[in-house]
């Protein structure tokens, strides 16, 4: 397919030229139609009422891209916008009107939502993965289209590899982008999760957890299987829990072991003494 010139990312979209094809209209609200390929499905309530009444103050700032269909205009970039002119009652929002393929449709929906700065790198590596997928970039030519270096895109992608556990982490916020490229570096899906949520549990810097990382990593020791009490002595602890009137654990076998007598109040305590005085009046 032909590719758009889009150099560094969505704002090559929209540059400052006398070219018709780049002025702005204002179009009805009531004219445009959300895009059903949006690949965005999650709009932040509290960040779009803020946006809403900032337009209330100062307009839509950024024109909104849109393709004409059937004599209507379908919304490429700019749903975010669209929803908030909504909410603040505005009834005509500025656009820019361009011939897009449905390829390139989708290709600048994912770029204004990879450009966006309130993704935490998790929803970050997972769009750029979809636009590589979508467009059939390799990382070089999404690095490109984005305006990032291969390296950062590359650092990114390397996040999907983590463990879910340590993903929901960074999406959640409890551990940064540094944190989890740290952890990205490491080749061992237990030795990442234990890391993570030491560094969560701890609170420990990106400096911290480099410290830990570089330590080889030496798996939990397994401990040994707890053998079965013999009938004999479950039977024993049975009795002795029925006699005594408090909790009692026999662990051991015929030859070795330990009884523990547990209590909780006096009136417990009380029950063990009078049992011992009696045992004692009976030798």
């Amino acid at each position: 397919m032909k590719k758009m010139g889009l150099g560094r990312g969505l704002d090559a979209l929209l540059p400052e030229s006398s070219d018709p094809e780049n002025l702005v209209s204002m179009i009805d609200i009531t004219e445009l139609d959300r895009n059903p390929d949006q690949p965005r499905r999650a709009f932040d309530e509290s960040a779009l009422q803020a946006l809403a009444e900032s337009m209330k103050e100062a307009g839509v700032l950024q024109p909104l891209l849109v393709v004409e269909k059937d004599g209507r205009y379908r919304i490429v970039a700019g749903e975010r916008r669209f929803r908030a002119a909504r909410m603040a009652g505005l009834t005509q929002v500025p656009c820019i009107v361009r011939s897009f393929t449905p390829e390139e449709q989708m290709e600048a929906a994912l770029i204004e939502n990879i450009q966006r700065e309130d993704l935490n790198p998790m929803e970050e590596a997972a769009a750029i993965r979809q636009l590589m997928d979508a467009c059939n970039y390799t990382q070089e030519q999404a690095a490109r289209r984005l305006g990032k270096s291969r390296p950062a895109v590359a650092n990114l992608l390397r996040l999907l590899a983590l463990p879910e556990e340590v993903q929901e982490y960074v999406k959640t916020g409890k551990l940064s982008a540094g944190h989890a490229r740290v952890l990205a570096g490491l080749d061992n899906a237990d030795w990442q999760l234990a890391l993570a949520e030491q560094a969560v549990r701890e609170n420990l810097s990106v400096r911290a957890l480099e410290k830990l990382a570089a330590k080889p990593y030496e798996p939990p020791r397994e401990k040994p299987p707890v053998r079965p009490l013999p009938l004999e002595l479950q039977d024993m602890e049975s009795r002795m829990r029925d006699v005594m009137g408090v909790r009692t654990i026999v662990k051991g076998n015929r030859k070795h072991g330990k009884i523990i007598l547990q209590y909780y109040n006096e009136d417990e305590l009380e029950r063990i003494y009078q049992c011992m005085e009696q045992l004692e009046g009976r030798a």
